[in-house]
C-alpha cells in the first residue's frame, strides 16, 4: 500500500510541476486549446514517468520485459 500512494502522490507531483511549468511557458493571451495542448502533455509526461518508476521500482532488474525460456 505504501509504494502505492507514494507512486500516485509522485504522478500528481510530475503533473502539477509539468502543468505549471508549460503554463509559464506558453505566450500570455491562452485559448481553450492551449489549455488542452497543457494538459496533454502533462498526462503524458505523467504516465511516462509512472511507467519507469514501476520499471525501476519492480525489482525485476533487466528481465521486466524479456522471460528467458526454460531448456528441455
Amino acid at each position: 500500500m505504501g509504494r502505492t500512494l507514494s507512486l500516485a502522490l509522485a504522478v500528481v507531483f510530475i503533473f502539477a510541476a509539468v502543468a505549471a511549468i508549460m503554463l509559464k511557458v506558453m505566450p500570455a493571451p491562452l485559448k481553450d486549446s492551449d489549455y488542452l495542448i497543457i494538459g496533454s502533455v502533462a498526462t503524458m509526461v505523467s504516465l511516462l514517468m509512472l511507467f519507469l518508476l514501476v520499471v525501476v521500482t519492480s525489482g525485476k532488474g533487466a528481465s521486466v520485459f524479456f522471460k528467458r525460456r526454460k531448456r528441455h
